[in-house]
């Protein structure tokens, strides 16, 4: 998946003329930047670009690309990728073996409404799946209008906890996860 692991390659998923890659190398830092120095990322602000890259680069990340319509009639390959054609994103957080944790997910809203951010979890899933030690995976949303039912129809993921925080509906902070199949029973801890 990402470089920072020796064991897993890059993946590309194709649908139509959109294109997600794990390879971090191919998302553009400004586009990234200037989308988490807007009101559209409300939990994040914009980095210096030396720190964005790194933390790509130590991240499993998704990228999301549309491309351009006279390359629709071939499949998207990364080879064609430009900035205007990024479109969204989804970084994981990881070990590549016991956990992940699912962060800075957002799709540009013109591109919203298409199924595009199902797609991209779908793949997020696929790689979750794929990992056979995989302990939990965790995210966290303030979000319970159109997140949790989201996360919990796609990924399967159920809110764990609620932290009361300043924002949203009054309900706080959720933290979802989901069990992978390296997670261990505990009497104590599973009620």
């Amino acid at each position: 998946m990402a470089s920072t692991s020796p064991n897993h390659q890059h993946r590309t998923w194709t649908r139509d003329s959109y294109l997600i890659s794990t390879d971090p190398s191919l998302i553009p830092v400004s586009k990234l930047n200037a989308w988490f120095a807007s009101e559209d990322i409300y939990w994040a602000n914009a980095l210096p670009e030396d720190a964005m890259r790194e933390m790509l680069q130590s991240s499993l990340c998704f990228g999301l690309f549309q491309t351009k319509p006279e390359e629709e009639a071939n499949p998207p390959s990364t080879a064609t990728l430009s900035e205007e054609s990024f479109i969204g994103i989804a970084r994981c957080i990881t070990d590549f073996t016991t956990f992940i944790y699912l962060t800075d997910v957002y799709i540009e809203p013109s591109s919203q409404g298409n199924g595009l951010g199902t797609w991209m979890m779908q793949c997020v899933q696929e790689v979750i799946e794929s990992m056979p030690h995989l302990r939990r995976s965790l995210l966290f949303t303030g979000d319970w209008k159109r997140s949790v039912p989201f996360y919990e129809k796609i990924l399967g993921m159920q809110v764990f906890e609620s932290k009361k925080w300043e924002g949203g509906d009054g309900r706080g902070l959720a933290v979802m996860m989901r069990k992978g199949k390296g997670y261990r029973q505990h009497p104590k801890l599973d009620v």
